[in-house]
């Protein structure tokens, strides 16, 4: 895989659709391939962001019915904020970069094997992911991303990457996440499947049509792309124990267009017959990640995390001598314990209590995410309401103050101006009892954590990223309200009035 003699590749065929985010690799012959960041808001090594993968309904639910499940990324990162993220290749593998992987010669770069690479089996696809990652640990080590020191590598992307992206991760809503496809205007216009109307049953060069809301091309359709994690069923809230064949996602050029959805996913076998199975139909992307215990220092970073993990009031100082952790408690009477058989049970027990706090602790910070939601969302309301009773009541003053209690224009827009007023003091009231229920239920210690990840799930989204503003001003009246305890609900509407942004 030596580059002599070869010519660097033009742009289009590696990347005809280029953007000021992406992430370019060298590789073998002078060639390159393309990332994008898929982002998540969490910074500890433990902390992982709760998700629901899958779709309810349809003939397939033992396939695809939802589930609970969790995703992290791999890299710290350092310069856009305190989450992590790991990479996604931008298009699916290409014809001509499989070439430069497995070929003892460098092909002609051409727009024409710009096409995604198919016909090769798993096996082969695994193969060449780690020809890939040999030759920049040779080549460009420098150009991979590190983790605590480590260097990142590439790998086919397990399930749960690849549904988190394919869905468009946080730069949509839990709404859009939740649904067929990503927000699209026409499926024609981003996917290719089967029909005179799209592929024509031809597989298509990438970059053809829009990207999904990550900037990932092809994420459904075009060509089925292998998963690196092995095929389980679905057993209702949850994945069945069975490990089978592998896993194929997204559908391609000849699925048909009802088949094109986010949770669509097929097992294949890994052999036919005697030999490992290919299909013209099914390629690959590559997503480039890093290892989980980079050194001694983060296994002593992980241990130190675990030991919290389930201790109840994670975010209060105990002041008290019987304010005690029940599963720690558990822990230090096990160690005393001398009967094998009790200390395995004692150990069971606070594991088991462990687990449950954990979830429970999960579920709260989703709850909060929510509020914090809600309180930023009605804060733009007040700054509208709030606005338009002010313009009524300067019109009013400037047209009315001086006329005839019978003008009838005058009583319609004294009519109109009571009417908003009504409509203004309930809004206030329900933002308050929202603000003063979020303060009961969670206090300063369990909301103000949330507020950072809320707001980086907000950068993330550019069509939410204007609620940032009205979250930083809903946050300054719910922190007024913890230190003083004082239902100030003109100062409240007062603060979100003048926020300065747009909603």
């Amino acid at each position: 895989m030596s580059p002599v003699l070869a010519a660097p590749w033009a742009s289009n065929t590696y990347n005809p659709k280029p953007d000021d985010e992406d992430i370019v690799l060298p590789m073998p012959c002078e060639g390159s391939m393309v990332f994008r960041r898929v982002e998540i808001p969490v910074a500890g090594p433990l902390d992982d962001l709760p998700i629901t993968l899958g779709q309810d309904g349809g003939d397939w639910g033992v396939i695809e019915h939802s589930y609970p499940t969790f995703i992290a990324g791999s890299f710290a990162d350092d310069k856009k904020g305190k989450g992590r993220y790991y990479l996604m290749a931008k298009y699916e593998l290409t014809a001509l970069q499989y070439k430069a992987l497995t070929e003892g010669s460098c092909p002609t770069p051409s727009r024409i094997l710009s096409v995604p690479a198919t016909g090769m089996s798993w096996f082969e696809a695994v193969a060449a992911a780690d020809k890939f990652n040999q030759w920049l640990r040779t080549n460009a080590i420098d150009k991979l991303p590190k983790e605590d020191g480590a260097p990142g590598f590439l790998r086919l992307p397990t399930e749960v990457e690849w549904e988190f992206a394919a869905r468009g991760g946080l730069k949509v809503n839990s709404a859009e996440f939740r649904d067929v496809h990503y927000p699209m205007d026409d499926i024609k216009n981003y996917e290719w499947f089967s029909g005179d109307q799209s592929s024509n049953g031809k597989v298509q060069l990438i970059g053809l049509l829009k990207p999904n809301p990550l900037g990932l091309y092809d994420m459904l359709g075009n060509v089925s792309e292998m998963m690196f994690t092995p095929f389980y069923l679905n057993k209702l809230n949850r994945l069945h124990g069975q490990a089978g064949g592998y896993v194929v996602r997204g559908g391609n050029f000849q699925s048909n267009q009802s088949d094109i959805r986010s949770a669509t996913r097929k097992e294949v076998n890994y052999y036919n017959d005697a030999t490992p199975y290919i299909s013209k139909s099914t390629g690959l992307r590559l997503v480039l990640v890093a290892p989980t215990i980079t050194s001694q220092d983060r296994v002593k970073q992980l241990e130190k995390n675990w030991e919290t993990l389930g201790a109840e009031n994670p975010n209060t100082e105990k002041k008290k001598d019987d304010d005690k952790d029940t599963a720690k408690a558990l822990g230090s009477l096990a160690s005393g314990v001398d009967d094998a058989a009790l200390k395995q049970k004692l150990k069971d027990l606070e594991n088991q209590l462990r687990a449950s706090n954990q979830k429970q602790q999960e579920d709260r910070a989703q709850s909060i995410r929510a509020s914090l939601n809600l309180g930023s969302f009605l804060c733009t309301k007040l700054q509208d309401d709030g606005r338009f009773l002010d313009f009524l009541n300067h019109n009013y003053e400037l047209l009315c103050k001086d006329k005839d209690a019978s003008d009838a224009n005058c009583t319609t827009r004294k009519a109109k101006l009571g009417e908003q007023s009504d409509r203004l003091q309930q809004l206030t009231g329900y933002y308050a009892s929202s603000l003063v229920d979020s303060a009961t239920l969670y206090g300063q210690e369990g909301l103000k954590p949330e507020v950072s990840v809320f707001e980086q799930m907000l950068t993330l989204n550019k069509r939410l990223s204007g609620l940032k503003p009205f979250l930083a001003a809903h946050w300054q009246n719910q922190q007024k309200y913890l230190e003083n305890g004082k239902i100030d609900t003109a100062g409240w509407l007062q603060n979100c009035k003048q926020t300065a942004g747009s909603n």
